[in-house]
């Protein structure tokens, strides 16, 4: 991949650089960031290779894209059967949207790395208590006190640990068995089994049973037919943490490119994008697959600058556009949008985050997000797309496969009163297993639709 003569993994150090916490001990800092750069890289080039052939196929129509998983990790809610859940539901969205678009889908997990957070103010003021504010296990505690608050260095190389373990899991998942179709039916949740969307799943895993069994029956060998048996599952989070990030990035003499070791795909955020500003700087000169969050203040040209900037020669799967507009403004906000990057010629990824222009405070105080709202911004993004010609590639979820309840609606009816029974999240609400199961049903009729060009 080009890249500019003066790019280092340490060049974005001499640009403005926002969202980075400040810490009281720069040698500790330094020596971390040293020792994180001795240890083995999470992410290896042939990995990222393969990622970007994937995210290729989705950019030219042949495959759909599904990202989902926590807002922001935690170092307490750290174990196996969080990750197992999650990995779960992402399946079993998988297989929905699979057998009704009758196209792959790429499964990509916000997951083994998404521990830092951007915050909209630096400080954070509890009955006139003034502290830094929280910005993922990664950087600081959540426990709003000064010691908790302090950013400590020592966070890098614990997030690194939990990242390997992660990553340890869930290649084990991926391919040890546990993703076998034939297993399909034991995929689904205990609170999800008795749900409409678990019967509704059940059915289709009973349709799957009888057409692998037609299958061997008319001679289809499925033991030696990998697909069935293992599934590919890449990693992203947003490159929030600089030091982290710079830390971990290697080079590949056989390529002759520069790889964030810490995720197979990296995101900008929307708070982060600024073209000359720091963050840009770091992933533009990585080959890892690069996303972008555009919000309804993104304009065609600030679109088409970062493409410039982050992939000069329009490779393909080098850049995932995700669109967070909201459901108020999607139809509006993103067609110019899809309008300039077509009539460039480029083909990105385009994807949709219907979950962060959606979110609200409830009459509780909770932070939370509609159901209904989730799913009118999606319905939103596929109709800008079928308007401008475009292929609407994927769908970006925060999600979890616990029973929590952040998210009000679905079929389970959440109301403000039932937030706070199993309210989890230390940052943004996410949709539980039951609701992610249930809006990949409603994702899955909407892209046949689609396919079949009634939107």
């Amino acid at each position: 991949m080009h890249t500019e003569h003066n790019w280092t993994p340490a060049s974005w150090r001499e640009r403005p650089a926002l969202q980075l916490p400040s810490y009281a001990d720069a040698t500790a800092l330094r020596d971390t960031e040293q020792r994180l750069s001795t240890l083995p890289a999470l992410i290896f080039p042939g990995e990222i290779a393969q990622r970007r052939t994937r995210l290729a196929a989705v950019a030219r129509g042949e495959a759909f894209l599904l990202q989902g998983g926590d807002c922001a990790e935690s170092f307490d809610a750290f174990g196996q059967d969080a990750v197992e859940s999650t990995f779960r539901v992402i399946l079993q969205m998988a297989v929905v949207l699979t057998y009704a678009a009758a196209c792959p889908v790429v499964k990509l997990g916000r997951i083994a790395g998404q521990f830092a957070k951007p915050r909209s103010s630096d400080m954070e003021t509890v009955d006139g208590v003034t502290l830094p504010s929280y910005r993922g296990d990664i950087i600081n505690g959540n426990a709003f006190d000064a010691q908790a608050r302090q950013p400590d260095p020592a966070r890098l190389l614990t997030a690194y640990a939990h990242s390997t373990t992660t990553l340890n899991q869930l290649r084990a998942l991926a391919q040890g068995g546990f993703a076998d179709l034939h297993e399909v039916h034991r995929w689904t949740a205990d609170f999800v089994r008795t749900s409409p969307q678990g019967e509704r799943f059940a059915e289709l895993a009973n349709r799957i049973t009888e057409s692998l069994a037609f299958m061997e029956a008319c001679g289809f060998d499925a033991a030696r037919t990998p697909q069935l048996h293992a599934v590919e599952f890449y990693t992203s989070h947003e490159a929030l943490h600089l030091h982290y990030e710079q830390a971990l990035t290697r080079y590949d003499a056989r390529t002759g490119q520069w790889y964030g070791g810490s995720a197979h795909m990296l995101w900008l955020g929307e708070r982060t994008r600024s073209l000359d500003a720091a963050h840009v700087e770091y992933l533009r000169g990585l080959a890892n697959p690069v996303g972008v969050k555009l919000g309804p203040t993104a304009s065609a040209d600030d679109v088409m600058r970062l493409l410039d900037r982050l992939d000069p020669n329009g490779e393909p799967g080098r850049t995932v556009l995700i669109s967070r507009m909201g459901s108020a403004k999607v139809l509006e906000a993103l067609p110019p949008l899809l309008r300039a990057v077509r009539r460039s010629g480029r083909k990105p990824v385009w994807c949709c985050d219907p979950m962060h222009g959606n979110t609200v405070t409830a009459s509780n105080g909770y932070k939370t997000r509609d159901f209904e709202r989730i799913l009118a911004e999606m319905r939103g993004y596929f109709a800008a797309h079928a308007q401008e010609g475009t292929y609407a590639g994927g769908l970006h979820f925060e999600m979890t496969g616990q029973d929590v309840t952040e998210c009000r609606g679905g079929a389970q009816a959440l109301t403000d009163e039932g937030l706070s029974s199993r309210y989890r999240s230390a940052c943004d609400p996410r949709l539980n297993g039951s609701q992610s199961l249930e809006l990949a049903f409603q994702i899955a009729d909407v892209l046949k639709a689609a396919r079949a060009g009634s939107i």
